[in-house]
C-alpha cells in the first residue's frame, strides 16, 4: 500500500511536467497592421463604380479646374484656341464686389433653410414617435409626395400660391385678414423673394430630415426614456439629454448634407427669378455662376467660381469625414 501511494506521489510531478509541456502556447501578438479579409476582391469589386464615377465626375472636374486657368469665352467654344492667363480669373473674383455679396448671401440662405429644416425635420420626427399607426401612416404619404414632387414642379406650383393676380396667399391676407396686400408682388422685393424660395426648399427638405430622424428615433431605449421620466425629467432634458447623444452621429450626417445641398441651391432660385424676381439682387452661388458662364460667355471665370465652390463643399465634407472618423475611434 505504501508502495502504491510513494508511485503515486512521484508521478503526480511528472504529470503536470507533462502537461505544462503539452499546453498551448499563448497566440501571438497582434502586429500593427492588420491583414484585410478577403484580400483584394473588395478592392477588384470597386473598380467598375471607381470607373464610372471618374468618367461622370472626374473627368469634367479636371476640365473645370483646367478652364479656370485660361481665358475661355464663347470663340473657344466653338474651336478657338483657349490662352493660359494663370491666376487672373481668380484675382478677378475675389477682388470682385457682386461675387463677395453673392457667396455671403448664400451662406446667409443656407443657414436659414438648414436651421428651419432641422427644427421642423425633428419636430415631426418626434410626434411621429406619438402617433397612433393610422395617423403616422398618412402623415408618412404626405410627407413622401412632397419629397417626391420635383424642385421644378414644386417651385412653379409655390409661385402660383403667392402669384401678384391670383394667387392664394394675398387672397388670404386681403379677405380673412384684411390687410393691404391687393396685387402684391412677392419676388420684387429681395428680402420676400427669398422668403418665398426658402418655404419652397424647406417644403422639399423636410421630409428627408423627419425619416431620418424618425428612423434613429426607433433605435433609442424605451427603458432609459421611461426611467428618466419617473425622474421627473421634462420632454425638453429628454431630448437634450438622452436622445441627442443618441442621434448625435446622425444629426451631423444630416446637417452636413443639408448644408451641401442648400449651398448649391439652383432649380428654385432659377425658377423664382423667371416668375419675377431681379436676377442681380437674388442670386445665389448656383445661378451666380449660371449667368457668368452661359449668360456673359465668361467660362473660364464661371469655372473658377464652379472650382471656388467646389473647395468650399470639399471642405465641409471633410469635417463630416473627420468627425465620423473620431466617432469610430471613440
Amino acid at each position: 500500500m505504501m508502495t502504491s501511494l510513494t508511485s503515486a506521489h512521484e508521478a503526480a510531478p511528472s504529470a503536470v511536467t507533462d502537461e505544462r509541456i503539452i499546453a498551448p502556447e499563448p497566440p501571438p501578438a497582434r502586429s500593427g497592421r492588420r491583414k484585410r479579409a478577403g484580400g483584394l476582391t473588395p478592392y477588384m469589386l470597386l473598380v467598375p463604380s471607381v470607373a464610372v464615377l471618374a468618367a461622370i465626375i472626374g473627368w469634367p472636374l479636371i476640365q473645370l479646374f483646367i478652364m479656370s486657368f485660361q481665358d475661355f469665352g464663347r470663340a473657344q467654344v466653338f474651336g478657338a484656341p483657349a490662352p493660359f492667363i494663370g491666376l487672373d480669373n481668380y484675382a478677378k473674383i475675389l477682388i470682385d464686389e457682386a461675387f463677395w455679396q453673392v457667396l455671403l448671401r448664400s451662406f446667409a440662405f443656407c443657414a436659414v433653410c438648414v436651421v428651419a429644416t432641422m427644427i421642423l425635420g425633428t419636430l415631426i420626427a418626434l410626434m411621429m414617435m406619438r402617433l397612433g399607426r393610422f395617423f403616422r401612416l398618412l402623415l408618412s404619404v404626405g410627407l413622401l409626395l412632397a419629397w417626391a414632387m420635383p424642385a421644378l414642379t414644386a417651385t412653379i406650383v409655390w409661385g402660383w400660391i403667392f402669384d401678384t393676380d391670383y394667387g392664394v396667399v394675398n387672397n388670404v391676407l386681403v379677405n380673412a385678414f384684411g390687410l393691404d396686400f391687393v396685387q402684391h408682388s412677392w419676388l420684387i422685393n429681395p428680402l420676400s423673394f427669398f422668403f418665398v424660395a426658402a418655404i419652397i426648399v424647406i417644403w422639399g427638405a423636410v421630409p428627408f430630415v423627419a425619416f431620418t430622424v424618425y428612423a434613429g428615433l426607433t433605435q433609442v431605449p424605451d427603458e432609459v426614456l421611461e426611467a428618466s421620466q419617473l425622474d421627473g425629467a421634462n420632454s425638453f432634458a429628454r431630448f437634450r439629454l438622452i436622445i441627442y447623444p443618441y442621434l448625435k452621429s446622425i444629426f451631423l450626417v444630416v446637417i452636413i448634407l443639408q448644408v451641401i445641398w442648400d449651398l448649391r441651391v439652383f432649380t428654385q432660385i432659377f425658377a423664382l427669378q423667371g416668375i419675377g424676381g431681379i436676377k442681380d439682387q437674388t442670386n445665389t452661388l448656383g445661378t451666380y455662376i449660371y449667368q457668368v458662364s452661359i449668360g456673359t460667355g465668361q467660362y473660364g471665370i464661371g469655372g473658377a467660381i464652379a472650382v471656388i465652390t467646389v473647395i468650399i463643399m470639399m471642405a465641409i465634407s471633410l469635417y463630416y469625414v473627420r468627425q465620423s472618423i473620431k466617432d469610430e475611434e471613440l
